[in-house]
């Protein structure tokens, strides 16, 4: 992860938008992405990055996510991207048992949309 998206990260926590346990989580699921041989920086993850923490804050705070349902174009576009779909369920999987946190499937979708574009434009090496 490069200094700009750790500083994101860290705005978002001493700004007091997320809790530093949902900061942490983002902070773990980016270098995991980034051992793997992933380029994960400001330019390619930082939608990622905010979507996540500010999904995750909001499930903890207990404000309700908006559903959206997953439309045509979403469902043929996450079928493409089978990896990115998995890791987008993992994902959600150690959010609700790290941080007890259950994403809906909406917010899953968005979260594989934007894993998606990052492991397309920046495969592992």
């Amino acid at each position: 992860m490069d200094d700009q998206l750790a500083l994101r990260i860290r705005l978002f926590h001493e700004s007091g938008q997320v809790r530093p346990e949902v900061a942490a989580f983002v902070t773990d699921e980016l270098d995991a992405l980034a051992t793997e041989g992933h380029t994960v920086t400001e330019d390619t993850a930082a939608l990622l990055t905010s979507h996540l923490m500010m999904a995750l804050n909001r499930l903890l705070d207990g404000a309700p996510l908006e559903q959206f349902p997953t439309d045509e174009q979403v469902a043929a576009e996450l079928a493409g991207h089978p990896e990115a779909v998995a890791r987008a369920r993992a994902v959600s999987v150690r959010a609700r048992r790290e941080l007890g946190a259950t994403l809906p499937d909406s917010e899953i979708n968005f979260l594989g949309l934007h894993l998606a574009v990052l492991l397309d434009r920046h495969p592992t090496v």
